[in-house]
């Protein structure tokens, strides 16, 4: 079981682990979108989105539903976006860490 669980975690991950779907997530943080939006707000191709958008989709993390013609997109649990900041939270603290080995080597 534990080993199942392990597994779910880096499929979330691997998922979480692409730059334009990272952008689509962030796109999502202010709320359902249209896939018109998103392509339209991170400049790339239609199927491209639309290749991500499935990746997310697969694993649960965005849901969908039909409005007419279009297709809106939403975060499913909220949580995603505490992972996202979390990051954010790490490389601040990697690059603070950074800046003290660089002002060390200072030189008088």
């Amino acid at each position: 079981m534990k080993e199942r669980i392990s597994l779910l975690k880096s499929e979330i991950l691997k998922a979480l682990a692409h730059p334009t779907r990272v952008n689509i997530l962030e796109s999502l943080r202010g709320g359902e979108r249209c896939v018109c939006e998103i392509i339209a707000e991170l400049d790339i191709e239609q199927s491209n989105v639309s290749q991500h958008l499935a990746v997310l989709k697969k694993l649960d993390i965005v849901s969908f539903y039909k409005d007419g013609l279009k297709v809106i997109y939403r975060v499913k649990h909220p949580q995603v976006f505490e992972i996202l900041d979390l990051l954010d939270d790490v490389l601040v603290m990697q690059v603070e860490d950074t800046l003290s080995v660089l002002t060390g080597l200072k030189r008088n």
